[in-house]
Order: structure tokens, then C-alpha cells, then sequence
């Protein structure tokens, strides 16, 4: 406990202490020292730095869900050691179980469609009572469930220009591995989308989780990496630039979605923002398309249609959008047709910079939520020149005490900022109040470090309708591409990146699926119901019923490939993606 913990306050130190200007290949990457010339290309807050880690800017929305990162495994740097990454000193992984789609048909890796019913949760409000048995939302499970595919960005990780919709942009093998090569190919420049969904329950959006008490909605998010292969460099004021928009019923963003220009309407709904309702059966199409007015110009969108309440919003990354890819070395921010980077979804076409190895995928990002009884320690929070919004860092409740070190006094986290308590209407962003007392670990290590939170309890689905305690599951169909399914599928999640106290080298069983220290000794899987063409995807702890395959429960995630890969990582086989066999609840 004592080493993540002081790993924690290291980084908090380092940021604050980094003073040191780096020249690498005749550009000049700034550190603090130029916090002068790095304001005049972006705002004093902004997503500078997914992670809230750039000294130069403070991050405008602090409880943003991020790209996880890599580590490489025998490089030891500023930036990377023992096989993770730390953004100004601090470690920021986090928790993403995926399930990744293969396919070589030409298209499958820019264009795909998914079909699925939006979880609900039970009519009581959350409780905080009993760890494993209270009343639990999706908002408590699930920050940001998303489907993602990756971007060219040339601007990008490992700063290699990259052409649009092509397999040449695929990184070598061999430099992504444990044991890197020197074949001098690295891969096109590289960004990551993520179409992330947001629950109800827990408001406001711009420093919390939900767009309102009642509503499902959703955004697009596509975040760069501003670092030199092997993350030999990185310009610590821009680290992970993020660019964000709602997805909008007529497809304007509610403000500027680039990481230099964005502020509080960026991260604010409006009267054309999509919501959904839980329950509601969508298709999600994503897809490179013409920019309107351009002729022969293109850039990645986004198309929801709600078949329940005949609604429908996009959302494109194009220059004309405000889309913005950023230069590493000053941070400054240029119009950019954000567009696919891959032909096929072939299983070399991943990022060659995210902790998840995938282009085309599903996820529920979790380990970000948990619940209190009270909360500690009040602090502001900036969201713009005229607002601030009061948070606290320290929460009490049986969660909290579960932990190892029971009353927190030895738990391995900084704080478990951002908090806040049932009915809290967010001072002058007067939101609906929050229907429970509880923290978001986000502002201080991206991460739920001590596994104590609702997502690490059986407090998830057992199927697709909700129950008095439980949320009904998401319901997704398999995705299709150019009207067919990926012939493969593999389960993976960087949860192991996050065990940095169980998780190294030298104590391989320290690396479990469920975490070895989590009180609650759980973790949500992905089971399939169904058989042949009607075959679902349900994710939480859906193990029994008529035809339902469970995949092997926790097993689904396979075993930590330090050895190969070069840093933590759970990866399981790559299987058929078939649903006629193999039904346990049969």
C-alpha cells in the first residue's frame, strides 16, 4: 500500500516541480517555464491534458474519462518505468474491460453499426449501506460505457504522418512488444475515439457524470498523445489533448470541442443535445462521411437514431465542427478532419499507444464511482471565469471501510476527490440534486486504486431488466460491417495496469481477475444470450438463464501478458464470434 500511495503523492509533487525545457529533432517542447507562450495558443483551462496533469492549464472537466496508456517494459524514462506510464510523475491508469471485434473485410475498421437496448436501473435511489447488497445505478458501475475506433492522427503518438483508411498505418509488432525491434517502423500517428454513453443520476456533467436524473446521452471523444516513440518525449503541458462534443440532434457542438479552445458550454448540454431515455433501443453508425460544403473532403461521424422515441443526432470531427489535432512542440492547436486510421479491423490495426489493444470495440469503463455517507474536506473547483463549483476529497461509509487499512488511514489514494453529497444542486449550475452521496475517482489518480467502490461489488445486472436492487444490462447486438458480422472477438481489460502495489514483475500472482486486494472480490464479465443470428452481448454479472454462455465468468480476460506485451496487461484468446454452442444456462 505504502509504495502506490507514494507514487501518488510523488506525482502530485512533480507537478509542481518540473521546470525543464527539452529540445528532441529541432523542436522545442516547453515545460512550465513557458506557461506564457503556451496561453497564448489555448486557454488558462481547457483538455490541455485529459488527465488534469498539465501545469500550464487546469483541466476544465476534472472527472473526464480517459484513454488508458501503456507502459513499455525494459524503457525507463521521465515518462514510463516498470512497464506503465506516468503523465508529470503520476500514474494514471485506470479500469477498461473490452471485447474487440477482427474482421479483414475491406471497410470493417471505419465503418461499423451497433444496435442496443440502454440499461435502466431499479425505481429505489441508491443506497449506502451494504457493500454487495444496496440499491445500485448504471451511473455507480459505469462512468462512460463506449465503442471505439481509432483515428489518424499524424500529430499524434508516435508522430508519424498516417494515411486515412489505410492497414499501412499498423505499428510493427515488434514495437509494441516486451522485447522491442529495430525494424524503424513505427506506426502512423495515432488517436483514440471513444462514442461514450453517460448515465443518469448524477449531475452536472462538467464535474460530475450525468447529463440530468433522467437521461441517457452521449459524446464524441478523440484523444492524442503528445509524446515521441517510446515515449522518449512528451510535452508535459499537453500530454493526452482531448477533443469532445456532444452528440446533438443538429450536429452543432454546445462549444469549442478542442482541447485549446474548449470551456463550461463544451461540457454543457443544450436544448438540441440527444438525450435517451433508459430502455430505449438504438443503432449507432460510425462512419467516415462527406464534410457538408466541401467537396471531397471528409472527417469521422457519429449517427445515434433513438428507434423508441424517433429521434436522431450526430456528430462530425471536422475542422468546420471545431475538431483540432495539437503540435507537440507548443501545444498550439490546428483545424483537423479527424478520420478512421485503418482499412480492415485486422488484429495488427491497434493503437500503438493505449493500454487496450483494439480498434473496433465495446466497453464499460469502470472503478471510477464510489458511495459514501458523508462526505470531508470542501474545496472549489474553476469551471469558468464567473463559476466554481464546491467539491469535497474525503469519504465515510462502509465502502471506505472495506478498503484495505479499514478506516483509510494506509488506502494507496491521494484522495477520493471528486466528491459530493446527496442533494447537492452544484451552486450556481443549479443542477437536479444528486440522488446519492458519493465520489468520483478522477481528480487524483483517474482510478478507483483501492478497489473499494460499488464497480468491484455484485452490485451489477443479472440481466436485461432491472430488479428492486440491480440495473437491467445493456443489451447489444454483435456489430456488423457492411451488413456483416466480425468473424472473431477477444476479451481484454488493463485492470492489471491499475494492481501497482500486487501487479509487478517480481509477484506474477498478484495479478488477478478480481483484484487480489478488493474487499467485495468481484468483477463484471461479459456473457452472451441467445444463439445464431439472435445472439446478444450483456455485460455485469449475467451467468445463468435460458441460453446463457457466461464465456467463463472472470476467465474471459485470460492471463496478464507482462512477458510478451511489456507491460500489464489481461488478454484473452481470440475466439469465433459465434453464439450456436456452448450455453450454460441451457
Amino acid at each position: 500500500m505504502a509504495s502506490r500511495l507514494l507514487l501518488a503523492a510523488r506525482g502530485r509533487k512533480l507537478r509542481l516541480m518540473v521546470t525543464a525545457s527539452i529540445a528532441i529533432a529541432g523542436l522545442l517542447v516547453l515545460g512550465p517555464m513557458a506557461t506564457a507562450q503556451a496561453q497564448t495558443t489555448s486557454s488558462a483551462v481547457g483538455e490541455l491534458d485529459c488527465n488534469g496533469d498539465s501545469p500550464v492549464q487546469q483541466a476544465l472537466r476534472a472527472s473526464a474519462a480517459c484513454t488508458d496508456i501503456r507502459g513499455f517494459a525494459n524503457l525507463d524514462n521521465s515518462n514510463t518505468w516498470g512497464g506503465r506510464f506516468y503523465d508529470n510523475g503520476t500514474y494514471i491508469g485506470h479500469d477498461e474491460p473490452d471485447m474487440g471485434f477482427y474482421s479483414s473485410k475491406p471497410g470493417s475498421g471505419n465503418a461499423v453499426t451497433w444496435s442496443e437496448t440502454l440499461g435502466a436501473d431499479p425505481s429505489a435511489a441508491p443506497t449506502v449501506s451494504t457493500p454487495g447488497s444496496d440499491v445500485a445505478h448504471w451511473f455507480e458501475l459505469s462512468v462512460a460505457p463506449w465503442f471505439s475506433m481509432q483515428m489518424c492522427d499524424p500529430k499524434s503518438y508516435p508522430q508519424s504522418p498516417c494515411t486515412p483508411k489505410s492497414d499501412a498505418n499498423a505499428p510493427d509488432p515488434c514495437t509494441i512488444s516486451a522485447n522491442p525491434c529495430a525494424s524503424g517502423y513505427q506506426g502512423g500517428g495515432s488517436a483514440f475515439m471513444e462514442m461514450q454513453f453517460y448515465p443518469p443520476g448524477f449531475s452536472p456533467f462538467a464535474d460530475a457524470i450525468s447529463c440530468d436524473n433522467t437521461h441517457w446521452c452521449a459524446a464524441m471523444t478523440i484523444d492524442s498523445l503528445e509524446c515521441t516513440f517510446g515515449f522518449a518525449t512528451c510535452n508535459t503541458n499537453c500530454e493526452e489533448p482531448v477533443n469532445f462534443a456532444f452528440v446533438q440532434r443538429d450536429g452543432v457542438p454546445t462549444g469549442a470541442p478542442s482541447p485549446q479552445k474548449s470551456n463550461l458550454a463544451t461540457f454543457t448540454q443544450n436544448g438540441e443535445t440527444l438525450l435517451m431515455n433508459p430502455g430505449d433501443k438504438i443503432v449507432v453508425h460510425m462512419l467516415d462521411a462527406p464534410v457538408p460544403g466541401q467537396s471531397g473532403v471528409k472527417a469521422f461521424k457519429v449517427v445515434i437514431d433513438d428507434l423508441t422515441t424517433h429521434q436522431s443526432g450526430f456528430m462530425q470531427a471536422s475542422a468546420a465542427n471545431g475538431f483540432q489535432n495539437t503540435t507537440l512542440a507548443d501545444c498550439s492547436g490546428a483545424p483537423f478532419n479527424f478520420q478512421p486510421e485503418y482499412n480492415t479491423a485486422s488484429q495488427q490495426n491497434i493503437s500503438p499507444w493505449a493500454a487496450l489493444r483494439t480498434n473496433i470495440s465495446t466497453q464499460f469503463e469502470t472503478g471510477h464511482f464510489e458511495g459514501c455517507t458523508s462526505v470531508t474536506n470542501p474545496s472549489a473547483l474553476t469551471l469558468s471565469a464567473e463559476i466554481s463549483d464546491t467539491y469535497w476529497s474525503g469519504c465515510q461509509g462502509p465502502y471506505e471501510n472495506a478498503a484495505p487499512g479499514g478506516d483509510g488511514s494506509s488506502q494507496p489514494e491521494v484522495s477520493d476527490a471528486l466528491c459530493y453529497p446527496q442533494g447537492d444542486t452544484h451552486g450556481a449550475l443549479n443542477t437536479a440534486p444528486d440522488t446519492v452521496t458519493g465520489c468520483l475517482a478522477n481528480f487524483d489518480q483517474n482510478g478507483d486504486l483501492d478497489f473499494d467502490g460499488s464497480p468491484y461489488w455484485p452490485e451489477w445486472p443479472t440481466g436485461k431488466d432491472p430488479t428492486a436492487q440491480l440495473p437491467g444490462s445493456f443489451v447489444q447486438a454483435l456489430p456488423t460491417t457492411g451488413g456483416s458480422q466480425y468473424p472473431l472477438y477477444q476479451v481484454q481489460t488493463d485492470l492489471a495496469l491499475s494492481e501497482s502495489t500486487t501487479c509487478t514483475g517480481s509477484t506474477p500472482s498478484g495479478c488477478s481477475v478480481p483484484p487480489p486486494n478488493a474487499p467485495g472480490h468481484f468483477y463484471p464479465y461479459w456473457s452472451r444470450v441467445g444463439s445464431g443470428d439472435t445472439c446478444v452481448i450483456e455485460f455485469g454479472n449475467v451467468s445463468s438463464g435460458h441460453k446463457v454462455d457466461n464465456l467463463g465468468g472472470d476467465a474471459q480476460y485470460g492471463t496478464n501478458q507482462m512477458s510478451t506485451l511489456g507491460y500489464p496487461e489481461f488478454l484473452g484468446p481470440v475466439q469465433t464470434n459465434s453464439c450456436a454452442h456452448g450455453h450454460s444456462g441451457d
